[in-house]
């Protein structure tokens, strides 16, 4: 399963209306060997590497150059083959970084998308997993960082880096429900994820300096894996209400949420990823300031790009998820929390997204909602709850191994339902809910 996934998102392709020599039919073994391609006429050394896409560094300019002896502004011939700086490697059957035998989640990425872009020109016939050929940029593997026009320039990433097992709960017992604008007392501040284990107690500085003491009250979650993945983040914001008295961010009240969800399932003795990191901490503010400077596992800029946004958190995802699998764990579980935005007269209650081939994903929202629905039922009976579960095409729920539920838990433009995660003590009966309906659930 995890090798299919795998291959929808690291899909790519191969073909060249310029005669190239037959890499694709042949299916040789190679290793860092130039592809050729035969120029047409009026092809020059600049239009050639604009169509593979090689000109974003000029690294590959220099290097095309050198490969084929040329001086800097000899011209080309044409009907002559030429090397490209594109390297080519027998692709392993399993993942880029593999292949490549590097551990650079983001430098993958790049390479992934390249090939994706070469396929989409008709540059290529076959995808590289179909062809078993790889597409590298020789700039990828042989020139610095700094050079690069894309995005996501990163470092590298060790599985061990972002595992944090651990448990925790918080008090079942309140009575306040998340339309009361009565706060509850909560926490605040944090840091990056990274923590041992030391006897009884945790300390996760992400949750931040009032909270990152994490007492491990029961091991009823253990061998669980959860990965909370906040909306948006980074240079995307997510949805915001503008003519608010304070502009409200979607990523910051949803952040704030998961990381009191996280906890709670940590004090259970669950290991928990939280995918979108800040240095926020849990907040007990009313408004959270909009900011910029979140990061995927805490270290990762996360692209402007949408599909690369979402291509890099189901990835780190997917790591993980196989980690874990090898290790025999298979209760996995991605819960991905966002706040909507509709009309500001639309009053909306919490609802819950799965993806429509995935019995677990519909089993765990319907248990989610069901959760929400008994809450309101407890506390406000005569309110009436109105939420529902869908099945989506979201990216995230299509694309992670782990069985996945998107939630959004209110309208940001509707006043009544910015109490939900305005009030802070209502962020955390949310995270209370949520961890009720995420973790009494067996998949």
């Amino acid at each position: 399963m995890y090798r299919l996934l795998l291959a929808a998102i690291l899909w790519i392709g191969f073909n060249t209306n310029l005669t190239a020599f037959s890499t694709e039919n042949a299916a040789p073994s190679f290793k860092g060997e130039f592809h050729s391609v035969t120029t047409s006429p009026g092809d020059g050394t600049y239009s050639l590497l604009r169509r593979y896409k090689l000109l974003y560094d000029n690294c590959n300019l220099q290097k095309f150059h050198e490969i084929n002896n040329l001086s800097k502004d000899e011209a080309l011939k044409a009907d002559t083959e030429y090397k490209l700086p594109i390297m080519l490697y027998t692709y392993n059957g399993t993942s880029i970084r593999t292949t490549l035998k590097m551990d650079d989640l983001q430098k993958a990425i790049r390479i992934k998308v390249y090939n994706e872009e070469v396929r989409k020109a008709k540059l290529r016939s076959q995808n590289f997993i179909e062809s078993k050929i790889l597409w590298v940029p020789y700039s990828e593997l042989h020139c610095g960082e700094k050079n690069k026009s894309t995005e996501i320039t990163t470092p590298k990433i060790k599985i061990d880096d972002t595992v944090s097992s651990s448990s925790t709960s918080t008090d079942k017992t309140s009575t306040i429900t998340p339309e009361e604008t009565k706060p509850i007392e909560t926490k605040t501040e944090t840091k990056k994820v990274i923590s041992k284990s030391s006897g009884k107690t945790m300390t996760i500085p992400l949750f931040g300096k009032k909270n990152e003491k994490v007492e491990i009250k029961s091991n009823e979650l253990k061998n669980q894996v959860y990965y909370i993945v906040s909306g948006h983040g980074g240079p995307d914001p997510g949805a915001r209400c503008t003519d608010c008295d304070e502009v409200l961010c979607e990523d910051e009240y949803a952040y704030d949420v998961s990381l009191r969800l996280a906890r709670n399932l940590m004090e259970q003795g669950a290991t928990v990823h939280v995918i979108i990191q800040d240095d926020d901490g849990i907040r007990e503010d009313r408004i959270l300031k909009c900011d910029t400077d979140e990061k995927c596992l805490g270290k990762l800029k996360i692209p402007r790009n949408q599909k690369l946004r979402l291509l890099q958190r189901v990835t780190a995802i997917n790591d993980l998820y196989k980690v874990y699998e090898k290790r025999g764990i298979t209760n996995q579980k991605t819960i991905s929390i966002h706040i909507d935005s509709n009309s500001k007269n639309k009053k909306m209650d919490a609802y819950f997204c799965y993806y429509k081939n995935s019995k677990s994903g519909k089993k765990l929202a319907n248990n989610m909602m069901d959760t929400f629905a008994a809450k309101y039922d407890m506390y406000q009976k005569d309110r009436g709850y109105k939420g529902r579960i869908s099945a989506r095409n979201f990216y995230v729920l299509k694309n992670t191994a782990a069985p996945a539920v998107l939630v959004e838990l209110a309208n940001i433009k509707n006043v009544n339902n910015q109490k939900r995660f305005i009030i802070p003590g209502n962020r955390q009966l949310l995270a209370d809910w949520l961890y009720e309906g995420v973790s009494q659930v067996e998949l």
